[in-house]
Parts: structure tokens; sequence; C-alpha cells
């Protein structure tokens, strides 16, 4: 089993909050990934030896500056406006069914598709610790920073 279900998923009400809910039909495109399966995801993409984003460090293509190309105001527009700015959304010329990981840290990884994650951005940010956006097919790669700063780039 790759997914725990919605309803059993620790932090479900940052998409069940009365501010901004999701709706319910869309719960099905929002598939928190067991433990275990998080886990083999963040090994594949993110790193084979650090558990989570503040432990980066050499050998993680996540710590390389080089990776990073640009930056953006993430937090003014979470609090301000209901779209993702544009110069992120310029970074990723995805379809909107493209298959994408939203990694909080290792063991706690989010499957769904760009057009979902463009649509909830706002509760997915709920919890801003150097979460990573990847897609499954893609270099394209977002770090959002507790300061309000993402961090666009492209992994090797």
């Amino acid at each position: 089993m790759n997914y725990i279900p919605f309803e059993e998923y620790k932090r479900k009400w940052i998409f069940t909050h009365q501010s901004m809910p999701v709706a319910e039909e869309d719960y099905a495109e929002i598939k928190p990934m067991t433990e275990a399966r998080g886990a083999q995801l963040w090994r594949d993409f993110v790193s084979t030896e650090s558990p989570t984003p503040d432990h980066f460090g050499k050998g993680d293509w996540a710590a390389t500056q080089s990776v990073w190309e640009s930056s953006v105001n993430w937090q003014t527009p979470w609090e301000d406006e209901a779209e993702l700015p544009e110069e992120f959304l310029a970074h990723f010329p995805w379809e909107d069914n493209v298959v994408v990981y939203f990694c909080y840290e290792k063991n706690n990884v989010i499957e769904t598709r760009w057009s979902v994650f463009k649509k909830y951005w706002k509760n997915f940010l709920f919890y801003d610790d150097k979460p990573l956006l990847i897609g499954r097919k893609n270099k394209q790669v977002a770090m959002f920073e507790q300061n309000g700063i993402v961090k666009l780039g492209n992994r090797p």
C-alpha cells in the first residue's frame, strides 16, 4: 500500500480548515504517502542521508547553491492573493495532469497533480519548514522557506 487514507492523515486539518477548505471531491487527488513509500521517494528524489530539509548537507543536491536559480516571495501572495506568483508559475511549464510530490520531510510526502497543487497551494503551505515541490518526471523544483521566499531551481 502506497497511500494513507485521507481521513487518517495526521495533518488532514490543513485541507479541511474552515478558513480554506478543499472541495470534498478533490480529497481523492490529495494522496498522503505511507511512511515507507514517502521514505523511498525521498531517497530516490531528495536525499539518501538527510531526513529533513534542515539536515541537508554535502552530497544533497538541495544544499548545492548552483541548483537554485532564482527566488520569489510566496508569503505576501499567500496572505493577500488567491494565486501563486506569476514568476513561480513561469518556472514550472507543466501540464495540469503532471504528478507532483510535496515533500515536507522523509516520512511526510503528499502526491497530487499540478492542477490540484496550484488550486490549493495555500493549504499545502500551512507548514512551511522548507518543503520541496518536485515533479515526477521533471527537473524543476521549489523549496519554500519560512522567511516567505521560495527558491526555484532544477535538480540534477
